[in-house]
């Protein structure tokens, strides 16, 4: 790790959105990356409460010049959520346009859920980089949960969104979500990552708040070595 990245790590209704009950519910994580030296920084699902993450970004020195959702879900972007709204990302572009990077795939999705197209929104493939500063973050598409699904890989971290849980992974039983796809995922997409990377969630479904990449691989049956089909019959809907 840099001295450089600038990297902080939110729970929804306990860090921010306090007193927000479907914000503590959902236990949501976001994320803010940076670099200290420019003073740059991006941040990762804000939901629930984004004035809150952007006072919080301030508080630190820190200037938002991008937005990047792992999926399209209220919890993660904001929107309409079981006949509440969730403020999110289009609350964040109405203080500042800024660029949102999206696979490909979930941009129609983002913009069906809370009307925001190209631009701001960029879309990108899979292994394609962000800059923010002198820090990297590659954007994995890892789709299942949502057709579009990302995860990021910056230095020693790797955050998951709702593809990768420290227990378990995401939900397929949606329409738009593809078992096979979330198996193929986990199973293979990131099978090439090391050990070593330390994994950020977009849930706290587990005590700790991140684990080795490896310990995950190790612990959670997400990763039991068992064909395509098995897998779907245990882990979807």
């Amino acid at each position: 790790m840099t001295d450089r990245l600038y990297f902080r790590q939110w729970l929804s209704g306990r860090d921010y959105a306090v007193g927000d009950e479907v914000a503590k519910e959902m236990r949501n994580f976001a994320y803010a990356i940076g670099d200290r030296v420019t003073g740059e920084a991006v941040l990762v699902d804000p939901a629930h409460a984004p004035g809150e993450l952007l006072d919080m970004l301030d508080a630190d020195g820190m200037r938002l010049v991008g937005i990047i959702p792992t999926h399209y879900h209220a919890d993660h972007i904001g929107g309409a959520f079981y006949g509440s709204h969730v403020a999110g990302i289009v609350e964040v572009l109405a203080g500042a346009v800024v660029p949102v990077h999206v696979q490909a795939l979930e941009a129609p999705l983002i913009e069906q859920a809370v009307g925001v197209g190209i631009p701001p929104v960029v879309v990108h493939d899979s292994g394609d980089v962000v800059m923010v500063g002198e820090i990297a973050i590659t954007l994995l598409h890892t789709p299942g949960h949502t057709p579009g699904s990302q995860c990021l890989v910056l230095e020693d971290r790797l955050l998951t969104g709702d593809t990768l849980f420290l227990q378990g992974c995401g939900f397929t039983g949606r329409p738009e979500c593809d078992g096979h796809e979330l198996y193929r995922s986990l199973h293979e997409r990131l099978a090439t990552l090391p050990d070593s990377l330390e994994v950020y969630a977009g849930h706290k479904y587990a005590l700790e708040r991140s684990a080795t990449l490896g310990s995950v691989r190790a612990t959670n049956e997400a990763f039991a070595d068992i064909g395509a089909d098995e897998w779907v019959r245990r882990f979807g809907p």
